[in-house]
């Protein structure tokens, strides 16, 4: 049995694991590719190096090594050859010994202090053998600082960028996407900014034959910054799902075509390359693919478009399909109008964000809808006219004084609450534009004539479509009822920033056991949707309790 080594990687140290392409008792051949690693500037497969079966797996997905490190056990291989994969890495090594990997030349040829000038530029040492030309990053007029990368190459077993080796702006290039080259051949020419001396690889004057140096002299500065820009605000926005290689539809991600510095930016952002397009040749994703990838997913959280125009959709929620109804029949299309538009991007929002739960109760009205006939004879004359709502209000502004977590909001962080030391309700009115929610405020401190008589004028002005964005904010819990339209109970949304919605369903006669028998009463139904982060269930029943016994005997709440 011996050691599979990690042969030189041309002065790479540290190098990340990203992927392991066999397992234990797999029988490798001797240039099969065992695992992939990846440098900021390169990806590359290690070969066995020999053959045999795989007894021992000595390094994980993750893990960091450097050249000499051993990586697996084999059996089955010729006696003696134990750690010599590590002697003769130009034959084993495969070709992504790249541009990151390359051993940097301690010589430089400096640029002339004299004006900028137009120079050659050589394809630098990629490991030996040709590579494919795969990318052009940047076309004739472009300017480009030392570092940026110019063009992407790809041989069998890695793809590699290949930095500019000065600053300037670029003038032709002498080669083309498809083309394959190899190290010393003419790459580009380059209108280089004048320099003092010292600048990295070989620019030659006369376009000659001289060997670019290796790419990995500009390794260090290649980039570097660029994914840094983004990665801090967008990294939270992305799914969790791309911490691993693998997606849920079986995709693998390092199967992908894409370079490594496209890889790293990835990483940086938590984005799963398998779910990203590619447009680059042959489907290859390029920066600009993950980087508007990134762009959609945080365009998409909070205003994606679908069939409710600026809906609001999750994050990662797939979107409704797309069907032409036309194929089935005659249609008409109509517009939504800013209220339905808005209305759908609310109820979308809340949806989302607000663990919701729904506790249904009845309480007993029969002496207070007598009550209430007896007040609309008495006040006729003044003209006011008492609905039960007035009437539900102010019982429910006594019970959120009883229980302040109805009368609060969750902090932004959701770490704490803020309690409200004033009582605002929000009363749904259905106009015919859509809903609109206008609010009554310091309900506990008026009486129903008043709330019957400000609810009247501001349900009026709703109608009219004359009500302003200030009557319908600071709301601190919200009122629906569907009583006079019918219905036994609902589930209305709770819309944050409060934590409740009491909806109202149609009063009907129905027996109520007393004891001895069974007596007609008339029962309003009541659903009570509350937010389960502020509000437990024990909780939400007590309040309804409190708010059902409010309404079978007004007196405790009036007094």
């Amino acid at each position: 049995m011996s050691q599979l080594i990690i042969p030189d990687l041309g002065g790479a140290s540290q190098v990340d694991v990203i992927e392991i392409l066999v397992a234990e008792g797999d029988h490798v051949d001797a240039e099969q590719a065992v695992l992939v690693l990846e440098t900021d500037k390169a990806s590359m497969e290690i070969p066995a190096g020999k053959a045999g079966v795989i007894s021992r797996l000595m390094v994980k997905v993750g893990d960091k090594v450097s050249s000499g490190d051993a990586f697996a056990e084999i059996k089955g291989a010729a006696a003696g050859t134990a750690g010599k994969t590590a002697e003769k890495p130009a034959d084993k090594a495969p070709a992504a010994v790249s541009a990151a990997a390359s051993a940097p030349s301690n010589e430089t040829q400096p640029l002339k202090a004299a004006a900028a000038k137009a120079q050659a530029f050589m394809v630098p040492d990629i490991g030996g053998g040709k590579a494919e030309v795969i990318e052009l990053s940047v076309q004739p007029g472009d300017a480009v600082q030392a570092g940026d990368t110019l063009l992407v190459l790809e041989s069998d077993k890695a793809s590699m960028e290949i930095p500019a080796e000065a600053s300037g702006v670029v003038q032709s290039w002498s080669l083309k996407v498809g083309d394959k080259v190899q190290a010393g051949d003419a790459m580009l020419v380059l209108m280089a900014a004048a320099s003092s001396g010292g600048a990295a690889g070989h620019a030659v004057d006369d376009a000659a034959g001289k060997s670019a140096t290796s790419a990995a002299a500009q390794a260090a500065k290649a980039t570097a910054e660029e994914p840094a820009k983004a990665a801090a605000p967008v990294s939270a926005s992305v799914s969790p799902a791309a911490a691993t290689n693998h997606t849920a539809n079986g995709v693998n991600s390092g199967e992908v075509h894409a370079g490594p510095a496209v890889r790293k930016l990835a990483r940086e952002l938590g984005v799963d390359l398998a779910l990203v397009a590619g447009s680059g040749r042959r489907a290859r994703i390029t920066k600009e693919d993950v980087q508007n990838w990134v762009k959609s997913r945080l365009q998409n959280a909070p205003t994606a478009g679908n069939s409710m125009g600026n809906a609001v959709v999750g994050s990662g929620i797939p979107p409704v399909p797309v069907i032409d109804f036309s194929q089935f029949g005659d249609t008409e299309t109509v517009a939504l109008n800013n209220i339905k538009r808005a209305t759908a991007r609310a109820m979308t929002t809340a949806w989302l964000n607000v663990p919701q739960v729904t506790q249904f109760d009845l309480a007993d009205i029969t002496d207070l809808e007598a009550y209430r006939v007896a007040q609309n004879q008495k006040f006729s004359k003044q003209g006011i006219k008492f609905s039960l709502v007035p009437f539900v209000l102010k019982a429910l502004s006594w019970a959120m004084k009883q229980y302040p977590a109805f009368n609060a909001s969750l902090s932004p962080d959701g770490q704490s609450l803020i309690l409200k030391k004033y009582v605002n309700i929000g009363v749904a009115v259905d106009t015919p534009k859509g809903l609109l929610v206008p609010v009554i405020r310091d309900v506990d401190r008026k009486s129903v004539t008043e709330i019957t008589q400000e609810l009247a004028q501001k349900a009026g002005l709703a109608r009219d479509g004359k009500l302003s964005l200030a009557d319908m904010q600071g709301g601190c819990l919200s009122l629906s009822s569907l009583g006079g339209i019918g219905g036994t109970a609902f589930t209305p949304i709770v819309s944050p920033p409060e934590v409740a919605i009491l909806g109202l369903s149609k009063a009907s006669m129905q027996p109520v056991w007393n004891g001895e028998t069974f007596i007609p009463r008339l029962m309003l139904p009541l659903s009570l949707s509350y937010d389960h982060r502020v509000i437990d269930g024990a909780e939400a029943a007590r309040f309804a309790q409190t708010l059902v016994g409010a309404l079978q005997d007004m007196r405790e709440t009036l007094m």
